[in-house]
């Protein structure tokens, strides 16, 4: 039977993988009508930056088209990008859809030499199948500051450009000015988190009172959405648009998709003419979301095959009552995993910044963040932890003498934990979630999309993101050991565990950190925590992600009794998750 069930999980995510990656390429794709290529090419210094490129059908050297250089935003990738570049190229533009240095497959540092723009952009112009009279530039947030750079290093190398939820003048962007950037239209969202950095107002919804935007659009008063300043002719033209979504929600908005595919048919000669609402994207995003869902049975299921083999098979154990917390005791150990991880969050981020910063060991800013944060989490874990088992063998001294009492942890006496089990569980952990990362491969390699919803996407790794993982590897093997300890020994209440409980104590934190915020933010315009606008985004994945290592550590516990093989396979998976989609700030 659990051969069997085992089987039909493995079947099942393979089944789900092959789906949703036909949706997302013929998405992608346009039904057939463009092409895309993965392309690599130089930027300064040597470094090899990668992209998507984007060729509708009947355009060659012969019939060159309108280009577009669009770019992602800080922590996030090309694919993240790619519902803009669908839309783009469904309407006659050859888009170039690029990895920001330090990011998705283009080499590092990040933030260098104009964040690969100037690099890109004349990647695209180079391109024979490109009218060099008609190319417009995209981005998104750190992307606009990319496209900026891009725009002051060729001043007549573009015509148009689009900043989603950017701004000129911010972070390392040029100075906006009402003749530069050519033709401008800024989309900014009603409830876009970086209204200070960006426009500086504390909040988007006053941004049409912004003086810096007054400025760049040669205004004297508040700039009016939707209306048309400057010429066109010109080069001078400006327009704002403001869509009711927040900065990340960008990438998931038909009004920001639209108000970028919109002014692009006004500014760039070329396009082939289509209703702005006619938008496939959201079907992009149902193929690789499948994907995702996939992905997770697949672990489940190969690492559930494995379990069943001669050598490895020794791990199954019938799962043994718990012993863990009761009562009143499990509630306050809820309440403590609830808050514990989100009241760390901003301190531990912090501490995170000024303790490591990024060097050839660990050369990722945020993801020497989460470090910190997982493994003080830790540390805070185990002494409460150790708390509770000693407590626990007190009132067990002290109670009357039962028969064959088990040990307070929920692990029989009998039972020991030997090297071998413990090595046979990382091996199974190895074969899951290596079967998981070839899936990927083959994902990728036919239909040029990963597994992702939204901006939470798993993507193959580099082979310097390789090196990085293992790096990485055992500071959050520490964490998910301890984590796996907690809800197997201390926190389950029946034999086999729910994974329910467990994906609420591990992310149900997160789950009323993120209402608290947006609620805060949809009511009032700013964030509950105004001043930490990336660091709330970024919590964001916490909660899939957490949910993910719930459903690992649970099922993998209910097969082995052990917590070892479920704390390996998270690790892998969160380690790997979190390095090939971070920026990495130093170079090797």
């Amino acid at each position: 039977m659990k051969t069997s069930r085992s089987s039909l999980l493995l079947g099942l995510g393979a089944a789900l993988i092959l789906i949703g990656g036909l949706i997302a390429f013929w998405a992608q794709t346009a039904g057939g009508q463009v092409r895309v290529r993965d392309v690599r090419f130089m930027g300064a210094n040597g470094a090899q930056l990668s992209g998507l490129l984007y060729i509708p059908r009947g355009v060659s050297a012969e019939k060159p088209a309108p280009g577009i250089l669009a770019v992602h935003g800080y922590i996030n990738s090309r694919e993240t990008h790619a519902d803009f570049a669908i839309e783009f190229a469904r309407r006659g533009y050859v888009v170039l859809n690029m990895d920001q240095a330090g990011h998705g497959f283009s080499d590092g540092p990040a933030f260098a030499n104009g964040f690969g723009g100037p690099a890109g952009l004349a990647y695209l112009r180079s391109l024979d199948l490109v009218d060099k009279d008609n190319i417009g530039l995209e981005g998104h947030s750190m992307g606009g500051w990319t496209i900026l750079n891009a725009a002051a290093a060729y001043p007549d190398g573009y015509k148009a450009m689009v900043l989603e939820g950017s701004s000129t003048g911010s972070g390392f962007a040029p100075e906006g000015t009402p003749t530069s950037p050519r033709n401008l239209a800024v989309v900014f969202s009603k409830y876009d988190e970086f209204s200070g950095l960006m426009w500086e107002v504390p909040r988007a919804l006053d941004v049409a009172q912004s003086t810096k935007l007054q400025k760049v659009f040669g205004a004297t008063g508040p700039v009016e959405p939707g209306r048309v300043y400057g010429d066109l002719t010109a080069g001078t033209a400006r327009v704002l648009y403001t869509p009711n979504t927040t900065h990340p929600g960008d990438h998931l908005s038909r009004d920001a998709i639209g108000n970028a595919v919109s002014w692009f048919g006004q500014t760039l000669e070329g396009g082939t003419p289509l209703p702005v609402s006619n938008q496939i994207w959201p079907w992009k995003e149902f193929g690789t979301t499948l994907g995702w869902f996939g992905f997770v049975l697949v672990v489940l299921g190969s690492g559930g095959l494995l379990l069943q083999t001669r050598s490895l098979g020794g791990l199954n154990r019938v799962p043994s009552q718990p012993q863990g917390a009761a009562g009143p005791g499990w509630w306050l150990g809820a309440l403590v995993m609830l808050a514990v991880p989100v009241l760390t969050y901003f301190p531990f981020f912090r501490l995170g910044a000024e303790w490591l910063k990024p060097s050839s060991l660990w050369p990722q800013s945020i993801t020497n963040q989460i470090m910190v944060w997982a493994l003080l989490n830790t540390v805070i874990s185990l002494v409460l932890y150790l708390l509770w088992r000693a407590t626990a063998r007190r009132q067990l001294t002290a109670a009357p003498a039962v028969d064959a009492p088990a040990q307070p942890d929920g692990v029989p006496a009998a039972r020991g934990n030997t090297w071998s089990d413990i090595g046979k569980s990382a091996l199974v952990a190895l074969g899951a979630v290596g079967t998981g990362y070839l899936s990927l491969l083959l994902t990728s390699y036919f239909f040029n999309v990963d597994y992702r919803f939204w901006f939470v996407g798993l993507k193959p790794m580099t082979t310097g993101q390789f090196r990085m993982f293992l790096a990485y590897l055992i500071p959050f093997t520490l964490y998910a050991l301890m984590a796996a300890t907690v809800l197997h020994r201390q926190m389950r209440r029946t034999a086999r565990g729910s994974m329910l409980t467990n994906a609420l104590l591990l992310g149900g934190g997160f789950l009323l950190f993120l209402l608290v915020q947006y609620g805060t933010l949809f009511s009032t315009g700013q964030l509950f925590t105004a001043g930490e606008p990336l660091n709330v985004i970024v919590a964001i994945q916490f909660l899939p992600i957490l949910v993910i290592l719930a459903i690992f550590m649970t099922y993998f516990a209910r097969r082995t009794d052990r917590v070892y093989t479920g704390a390996f396979v998270s690790s892998l998976f969160l380690t790997w998750y979190i390095v090939a989609g971070q920026a990495t700030q130093f170079a090797f």
